[in-house]
């Protein structure tokens, strides 16, 4: 803080809004030398005057001109100063100035004892505008001028109670046990004793009272501060934190607390020049002998140096004096352990991402902002030391060398590191040789190849910070090439921003800073019609500028200058409508635009809205005075806003910041803006686009809010480029399904017709509607899309198909039982949704609405549902869809609902919805079911004419697709005659074409179970003409079928015996199946089926005879055939389960008379061809001789 008072800071920091703060720290400074005390006077004795506790103080009363004087020397200068500037000092003064000394603000305690609280959109930035006195308000001084480096945080206007009370001292602590907490507990438990103040050196100890587990503990505590700064702590517990610990703040708070019980000593040189030798001696030799096993080596040591008259202690006048505050050289900042930071952000970035470390990281984070409102020069310290642990993490080398991107939570960490060096870059009270120093390292930083990019990999689209929106003409693509820009490139390019315009000092310094009466030609560009002054400037930087205001503690210049900011966009966006206006007719009929806004604001680095927003709202906020009950603490209660009238507004004016708050959200996002390339980008604008929408929705809309609402929805229908919801937008724009489900909803209850027009505008997607289009330059406000076409590279296309689908069930639910909207709604959707799962989604969600079980069934939506599930089956008639099967049970139990002459329909048309299979398996089958005739209460007429649909379905499939669907037309037209030979007939046309063997068997069982085993048998021919069975393939599926058909045929008689076992001869080469077929025909007698008109002889057949002889000679060739097959590759690990199979052969071969002598021949020849196999040969022999 600068010193003497000559050039203090402009303006004060407000109240600290009640967050939940950090804390940290003991590391001593070393104590400097001091002049000799000559000139001094005082003495030793207690607390001075009659003082009263801060807390206690009553708000009438004034203070002396000594505490006046005191209070204002203790905060601005060091004692040394003090001392070299006055000759004699009384001791009355010294005592004042030392007493004031201490910080007397606990808000300045939490914020170094306890994190800040993150949960709130606002945490860490300014709050309410309202609490900054007329007196504290000013321009902030330009970069350069002696502006301090650091003053005291929250310093407390004189006569001011700044205590929080046992109560509200926890405000935003919410964690039992930050040390914030504790130590409340521990000070009003007791627990501190032995408070003593020598100087500028408080001690004391804290007791940790007994538990269960643990004895009672009792710590030494040791503060040193400075011009209302704790300069460094020192505790017997040893904690190791960035945070002070809870005996530090204990001892603090009490200090606070209770001034007038504190023990106070002028600093200890003042007491040791009143001595004369003799004291002086005793003092010594008494303090030595109380600690001699400490101090004595150090006391020798001392004294030999002081005796030697060349030693160094001996060049310099004077000594140090651990309890007279710090030197005029040294720097005025609070304590802060940068080694435990260091640590700190270490660890967390080690656990990459877990165990909360990245909310332990934003919540350091939001500490820097909090530092930063206070003024605090720990603020950019302690950013500095966090963003040199974030760039020697050790993944960014490894994310380098492997190509791969880092994670969405890495990166947002990054995003706000490069958000709050740009906060501190344009600090307007910082001095130029700080900036100076921040952007050197910044650009060291930058300049190495691990720092992350602005934009992951696609860091190169983005305009310059300190470029105006680029709306004006000749814009060359290569002007759109920009150089590598890394997370600090917009701090870097801070540096060319400055404070030291007129207009912008003017405008930030005066609620009443109009238009003068004589404009200048070169002044009409900056105030609009209504003489309220302009800022143009680009707005994210703009708004940068906004943001740094209000994080370094300047809320009611950031309001003014916001203000001035809407105007701006106010004035743009009606130029622009005018633009449009004239334009419309060729707009409308070439049915394409351009993109007016290149960089969207939503989704920015800088957050341009969201800045806006929330220093508006906060502005309007009614709990932001941080007396908040101990209770309420973890409880998380929504903000509760209120309007407040803007100062700058005219008189009849009934605008409020809360207003323009809504007003300049609702434009931000309905801008129409290109979609930034690359994954992370495209994310982050869906990530912002949702946050902006939260805080949104914690407006209460009332009636002024209603109306801005309105207002600015018509200006969005009606606008052009500008805006995403205008008539005609860009193939590329940025589609606005989720924010015009936040406005449908909100206008609903208001003004159902803009609603619904604003709700069906926004259905568009047009990167899968039109065709890519390079755009119109012939317009010069307008700008082309930097690539004309870079689909399908919308990597977040999924997510916002989604968003699409999620407005148009919100729209479908309100329109419930009106048909005219409802079919507005449908056309809407059938026309821009293009996924049919989504569609197949929003039939789904359609249904249930429709279908409540508590109450009656909604017709319209039903129809709606049932049209929106004709669609997905057209869409997925030729398209594979693994939900196909699903999507089309779940067609005809909607069709169910809707009536009778829906499922009529749908088996009339089936052949543009359905596969032959599905018509016939499915739709049919399902229609006919007796659960669908109950559930339809369908009379016999109704049945008849519902099943006459299902059998012309099932002959019309059987005839497209007979090999799939033959068996169910046969089982759909079983009790209509007609139809049945129909199907029957197309069965037996089909089986000489293209249905296979397993078909033609199956359709042949059915037959036989409807009592038709003629024609079963006919198709069992058929089927057995199409198989063919190799000699080793005695596991085949078909082997059932053969034995069944054979088995059919037997029973049928001789005749159809005798015609079936060629085809099995034929067809069939395997011999045990073979062995099998002949051993079943030779047990019984054929003609057993009882066909009428046919009589069995009841004789068993000969296999000498035929149609068996022949299939006997089949089968004993088969045997030999396989026999040798099997001999050419055996092993002997198969020797004996091959001479198994000659045994099965054996009983073939001896069925006929002469079967015993064909087997030894048979048994004969292989001994003689296979010689070479001795070992199986010899098995042959000892089995068949």
């Amino acid at each position: 803080m600068a010193e003497g008072g000559e050039q203090e800071e402009l303006l004060s920091p407000p109240p600290v809004s009640p967050a939940k703060r950090l804390c940290s720290w003991s590391n001593p400074q070393a104590h400097h030398p001091r002049g000799s005390p000559g000139a001094a006077s005082g003495g030793v004795g207690g607390v001075g005057s009659s003082c009263l506790a801060l807390g206690a103080r009553p708000h009438l009363q004034p203070e002396s001109l000594l505490d006046c004087a005191a209070k204002t020397v203790a905060e601005k200068w060091a004692y040394e100063r003090v001392e070299e500037r006055f000759e004699r000092i009384p001791e009355p003064v010294q005592r004042r100035i030392v007493y004031w000394s201490f910080p007397r603000n606990e808000r300045e305690i939490c914020m170094y004892s306890s994190f800040q609280y993150p949960g709130g959109p606002g945490a860490g930035a300014a709050g309410g505008a309202t609490g900054a006195s007329p007196a504290e308000e000013g321009p902030p001084p330009p970069p350069g001028a002696a502006a301090p480096a650091s003053s005291a945080p929250g310093a407390a206007p004189a006569g001011a109670s700044p205590g929080l009370g046992a109560g509200a001292g926890a405000v935003g602590c919410g964690g039992e046990g930050l040390p914030f907490r504790r130590g409340i507990r521990l000070l009003d438990s007791g627990s501190v004793e032995n408070v003593l103040q020598v100087g500028f050196h408080l001690s004391g100890t804290v007791t940790e009272l007994a538990t269960a587990s643990e004895p009672a503990v009792t710590y030494k505590v040791a503060i040193s501060f400075d011009r209302c700064k704790i300069t460094s702590v020192t505790c017997g517990c040893g904690n190791k934190d960035i945070f002070y610990c809870a005996h530090v703040v204990a001892l603090s708070l009490y200090r606070i607390r209770k001034p007038d019980q504190v023990k106070l000593r002028l600093p200890i040189s003042e007491t040791l020049f009143q001595m004369n030798r003799d004291q002086l001696q005793k003092f010594i030799q008494y303090l030595i002998t109380a600690h001699h096993t400490e101090v004595l080596p150090t006391a020798q040591k001392l004294a030999d140096e002081i005796l030697s008259s060349n030693s160094e202690i001996n060049q310099v006048n004077g000594a140090p004096d651990p309890t007279a505050g710090a030197s005029i050289d040294d720097e005025n900042c609070w304590h802060l352990d940068e080694e435990q930071v260091k640590e700190q952000v270490k660890l967390f970035l080690s656990q990459g991402g877990y165990y909360g470390s990245g909310k332990q990281l934003n919540s350091m984070f939001a500490k820097v902002r909090e530092m930063l409102r206070m003024r605090d020069s720990n603020g950019a310290r302690m950013l500095t030391l966090i963003t040199e642990q974030f760039m020697a993490d050790p993944r960014l080398t490894l994310w380098r060398q492997q190509g791969t991107s880092m994670t969405d939570k890495c990166r947002q960490l990054w995003d706000e590191l490069g958000a709050l060096w740009v906060c501190i870059i344009l600090n307007p009270h910082c001095k130029l040789e700080e900036k100076s120093c921040w952007l050197q390292q910044l650009q060291k930083w930058s300049d190495l190849d691990v720092c992350p990019l602005e934009d992951g990999n696609y860091g190169h689209e983005l305009p310059n910070i300190t470029n105006a929106l680029p709306q004006n003409a000749n814009h060359s693509p290569d002007s759109l090439s920009r150089p590598r820009r890394t997370v600090f490139t917009r701090a870097i390019e801070g540096r060319e921003l400055h404070w030291q315009d007129g207009h912008l000092q003017q405008i930030i310094s005066s609620d009443i800073y109009t238009a003068p009466a004589c404009q200048r030609e070169s002044e009409r560009l900056l105030f609009n019609s209504q003489g309220q002054p302009l800022w143009l400037e680009h707005v994210p930087t703009a708004c940068a500028r906004v943001d740094a205001l209000r994080s370094h503690g300047y809320p009611k210049e950031a309001l003014r200058l916001t203000v001035a900011i809407i105007n701006t966009l106010r004035l743009q966006q009606q130029q622009q409508l005018e633009i449009y206006k004239h334009q419309k007719k060729e707009l409308l009929q070439r049915g394409t635009t351009t993109i007016t806004n290149l960089e969207g604001w939503v989704g920015h680095p800088l957050d341009p809205i969201g800045c806006l927003f929330l220093t508006l709202t906060e502005a309007c906020r009614l709990n932001d005075d941080g007396y908040l009950e101990v209770s309420d603490m973890n409880e998380s209660r929504p903000p509760v806003y209120q309007h407040v009238s803007i100062a700058a507004s005219c008189p009849n004016s009934s605008e409020s910041y809360l207003s323009l708050a809504l007003e300049v959200a609702l434009m931000g996002m309905g801008q129409q803006r290109v979609m930034p390339e690359g994954l992370y980008a495209q994310d982050k604008v869906c990530r912002n686009e949702e946050q902006l929408l939260s805080q949104l929705q914690e407006l209460q809309l009332d009636d002024e809010l209603v109306q801005t609402l309105q207002k600015q929805c018509l200006l969005l229908l009606e606008g052009g480029p500008f805006s995403g919801l205008g008539e005609v937008i860009h193939r590329e724009s940025v589609p606005m399904h989720t924010f015009a489900k936040y406005l449908f909803s909100a206008l609903l209850p208001h003004d159902p017709d803009l609603s619904y027009k604003l709700g069906l505008r926004a259905m568009r997607l047009p990167v899968l509607e039109n065709s890519a289009s390079a755009g119109d330059t012939s317009h010069p406000h307008h700008m082309v899309s930097v690539v004309p076409s870079r689909y399908p590279r919308w990597f977040t296309l999924g997510h916002l198909e989604s968003q699409q689908c999620e407005l148009a069930s919100t729209m479908l639910t309100a329109a419930k039982g009106d048909t005219l909207r409802l079919r507005t709604i449908l056309e809407a959707i059938q026309k821009h949704i293009h996924s049919s799962s989504l569609i197949f989604k929003l039939a789904q969600d359609a249904f249930k609405i429709a279908t409540p079980t508590d109450s009656s069934t909604d017709s319209t939506l039903l129809n709606v549902a049932l049209e929106l599930g004709l669609q997905v089956m057209r869409m997925t008639l030729s398209t594979l869809n693994w939900r196909r099967r699903e999507m089309v049970r779940w067609l005809v139990t909607c069709a169910t609902e809707v009536g009778m002459r829906a499922l009529v329909s749908i088996l009339q048309s089936w052949y543009t919805l359905f596969t032959p299979t599905e018509a016939t398996s499915i739709v049919a089958a399902t229609a006919v079911s007796h659960t669908t005739i109950l559930r339809l209460s369908l009379d016999y007429p109704q049945r008849e004419e519902l099943a006459s649909c299902a059998r012309t379905l099932a002959l019309q499939c059987a005839m497209k697709d007979p090999q799939s669907c033959a068996l169910s037309a046969l089982t759909l037209c079983e009790k209509d005659h007609i139809a049945f030979e129909a199907a029957y007939q197309i069965a037996i046309d089909a089986a000489a074409g293209g249905m296979t063997h397993s078909q033609l068997f199956t359709i042949a069982r059915y037959m036989e179970l409807r009592g038709y085993p003629l024609r079963a048998f006919k198709l069992a021919s058929l089927a057995m003409s199409h198989l063919n069975l190799a000699y080793n393939q005695d596991t085949h599926p078909a082997i059932n079928d053969v034995l069944w058909a054979c088995a059919l045929s037997h029973s049928l008689g001789k005749n159809e015996l005798a015609a079936l076992i060629p085809l099995v001869v034929k067809s069939v080469h395997c011999a045990t199946v073979l062995s099998d077929i002949l051993r079943r025909c030779t047990v019984t007698a054929p003609g057993l089926a009882g066909i009428p008109g046919r009589r069995s002889s009841g004789k068993l057949m000969s296999t000498d005879k035929a149609p068996l002889r022949q299939l006997l000679d089949a089968t004993i060739n088969a045997y030999i055939n396989t026999t040798h097959s099997r001999l050419t590759h055996i092993s002997p690990r198969h020797y004996g389960e091959f001479i198994e199979f000659l045994s099965k052969a054996r009983e073939t071969f001896l069925l006929p008379q002469d079967g015993h002598l064909q087997f030894a021949q048979f048994i004969d020849n292989l001994k003689q061809i296979y010689k070479g196999k001795k070992k199986l040969m010899l098995l042959v022999r000892e089995r068949f001789g």
